[in-house]
């Protein structure tokens, strides 16, 4: 028996392989599985260059759990190793010291695994002890059994095993007893060997007994894995349903996608997989970490943020590269110049394709355009290189479902839809029903207007305005249609100045009262055939509200209420009626309150003008008190005639009636101000 440490001048190197290195204490399952699969690769390379003569059999490897000695085993029919091998790539772990160690890969410590044999040391983040009972596939070569209690101290001993191979026993630790859990072991081979290259059995396949009323194991291994997955065999040799199949595998209970892409590169690195394009219409965050990272089939990780572009993360799938280190943190996976060129391929590889399905079959790509347009429009704002790419297939929809590249309905508009500063004006809505009549006065002028109802079509509309020349995106909501596109200078109101601002100041007393919005009301010449009152939300505003959704430290906009724009029409009959008829019922009260408001703003405007001539500091206490004297006759004067105002538009059932219909066009009347509208559009017809 040979006795000794392992080859460490530290007491600790094992405390710092089951914390610093591994920072999920599942991985030690994949760590052993892999190295036995390894194994068994090495001795299928060995037998086809012929240097191993013997009989490869059945190369399974297996994975066993004994509940009641509390030990996982797995074994395998690989290479095995002789003592001088296991002396080798077991004892000697040759690091000067876990302080050295520590300091020389704080970085990206996890990267050194595998080269240094530490793969097997993970085996320690879940045992008390662990021993290997291995024999080579070299001719005359005897078993050797080696054991290790978790310190360096180890034993080797001969042993009897009559196959090649070898055997991993490791004792669970009393902190680690959920991996003597069947379910426990079955969900983790199922997480990282599912795909492995050499056939992984976990227990025996069960079926239903009938004489026993239960499932009994049969004599068949239960193999958990397909050692030759969709993405590593030739796309010509495929199906459609193939692929649809292979996605069923992956997501059970998604939808199917829509198309996908099969990488098969080796160079200027290898890489297979297989992507695909999901249906994607709102939520970005539920379809995150769908695509799964493997290294020569062996999962890696599915929290792929930083590995491949922000945006490709919506997509689902397998990328396989052995280019990307199986152990690795992923800050170095993020940082490591490999796979950003992967990253770089991807995102080429993603563009490629959906131009060419573009090409090929527009028809089919309109078709899917509404699951796509999300990811798309995530893939411009989130990345300048594919946006340069996506804007041949990105598409612009319009009311009518008709579909149009950013060049062609550029070249739609462009004669009818410039203002007269020679601005290119995107009309757009984001809901058909509720901005239905806005949509209709923009048809009638001969305007087309588009639909933009996606999660991220503000912020897109953001990115185009900057992208397309002299170019402008408004909702149709957003002004009246003449002032959506100025094309010329707008046509000025008959009324005088006081008859807006009493007009302004009857309909502004009855809007109704809403937490954290703001109604202004303005008087316009529309024409007789315009609406009398139309209600607008200024776009700049509305959109920075918008955008405060999406992106940090625009918050101030966020909070802002919201601002509507009530705009009476002064050439419609109704307006006009509530004006005449305002005036000749608030004339005589008004008559002396406006002969005294005009008296004070006249000795008002004197005032200013006096001490206007005059610095701050040269203004006497007298001069002060005169002045805030007079400001306070003008408020009294002008509170008297809101009042007046008021008390007339309150008993109005014509400038309620305007209001009303104007919030209900906008899906802004409720509840009671609802029912109180019902019941007066009733008296008004009797």
């Amino acid at each position: 028996m040979q006795k000794g440490n392992i080859g460490v001048t530290t007491e600790n190197i094992f405390p710092v392989i089951k914390k610093f290195l591994y920072s999920d204490h599942e991985i030690f399952l994949r760590e052993m599985v892999s190295n036995a699969v390894d194994a068994t690769q090495k001795l299928k390379t060995l037998a086809q260059q012929g240097e191993f003569k013997g009989e490869l059999g059945d190369v399974t490897v297996h994975v066993a759990l004994d509940t009641d000695k509390g030990t996982i085993t797995i074994s395998d029919r690989g290479i095995g190793m002789t003592e001088e091998e296991i002396d080798k790539y077991i004892n000697q772990i040759a690091f000067s010291g876990v302080n050295d160690f520590l300091e020389k890969y704080k970085d990206n410590a996890n990267n050194i695994i595998g080269h240094f044999g530490l793969g097997f040391y993970s085996s320690f983040m879940v045992a008390k002890k662990v021993e290997i009972i291995t024999k080579s596939y070299k001719e005359g070569a005897k078993a050797v059994k080696w054991s290790c209690d978790g310190s360096p101290a180890y034993e080797i001993d001969e042993a009897e095993k009559e196959d090649r191979g070898s055997d991993i026993i490791l004792y669970v630790d009393d902190d680690c007893k959920e991996f003597l859990e069947k379910e426990k072991i079955q969900q983790l081979l199922t997480k990282y060997c599912k795909f492995m290259a050499v056939p992984v059995a976990f227990g025996k396949k069960q079926e239903w007994s009938s004489e026993k009323k239960e499932m009994v194991d049969t004599d068949k291994d239960n193999v958990i894995n397909d050692v030759e997955p969709l993405w590593t065999k030739t796309p010509s040799t495929l199906k459609d349903e193939d692929y649809k199949s292979f996605y069923r595998t992956l997501y059970p209970m998604h939808d199917e996608p829509m198309f996908w892409i099969h990488l098969n590169v080796d160079y200027p690195f290898n890489l297979t997989g297989i992507l695909y394009f999901p249906r994607i219409k709102s939520n970005l965050d539920l379809q995150r970490n769908k695509i799964q990272l493997y290294c020569n089939q062996v999962f890696v990780t599915d929290q792929v943020e930083g590995i491949v572009p922000e945006f490709l993360t919506l997509l689902h799938g397998v990328i396989d590269s052995p280019d990307i280190p199986l152990n690795v943190s992923r800050s170095y996976l993020q940082s490591d110049r490999e796979v950003k060129k992967i990253s770089t391929y991807i995102t080429k590889k993603v563009a490629d394709r959906l131009l060419s399905i573009f090409k090929e079959d527009r028809k089919q790509y309109e078709e899917k355009w509404d699951d796509l347009k999300l990811f798309i429009n995530y893939g411009m704002l989130s990345e300048e290189s594919f946006y340069d790419k996506a804007k041949d297939f990105a598409l612009l929809k319009d009311v009518e479902g008709k579909y149009f590249t950013f060049d062609e309905y550029k070249t739609l508009i462009e004669g009818n839809q410039k203002d007269k500063d020679d601005q290119l004006i995107y009309l757009y809505a984001t809901d058909k029903e509720e901005q239905y009549s806005y949509i209709q006065a923009a048809k009638d002028k001969g305007y087309s207007v588009l639909l933009l109802d996606g999660q991220l079509d503000v912020p897109a509309i953001q990115m185009l305005e900057q992208k397309f020349e002299k170019s402008r995106f408004t909702r149709v909501d957003s002004d009246i249609i003449d002032r959506l596109i100025v094309k010329a200078d707008a046509k000025k109101s008959e009324l005088s100045q006081e008859q807006s601002d009493n007009l302004s100041a009857l309909f502004k007393s009855q809007m109704p009262k809403m937490e954290k919005t703001e109604f202004m009301v303005q008087v316009d010449a529309l024409g007789a055939e315009a609406r009398p009152v139309i209600i607008t939300q200024n776009e700049w505003m509305r959109r920075m509200k918008e955008m405060s959704r999406f992106q940090q430290g625009m918050n101030f906009y966020g909070q802002m209420p919201d601002s509507f724009n009530i705009v009476l029409n002064s050439d419609h009959e109704l307006v006009k009626r509530v004006l005449s008829e305002s005036e000749s019922a608030t004339t005589e009260a008004l008559k002396p309150i406006e002969s005294e408001l005009k008296g004070q703003e006249a000795r008002l405007a004197a005032i200013q003008q006096q001490q206007d001539k005059k610095k701050y500091d040269e203004l006497t206490q007298d001069d002060k008190d005169m002045k805030a004297e007079c400001e306070k006759a003008v408020q009294e004067q002008k509170d008297k005639k809101q009042a007046v105002l008021s008390d007339y538009a309150a008993k109005n059932d014509i400038i309620h009636q305007l209001i009303d219909l104007a919030l209900l066009q906008n899906g802004m009347l409720k509840g009671e101000a609802l029912d109180k509208f019902l019941k007066r559009s009733v008296d008004l017809i009797k």
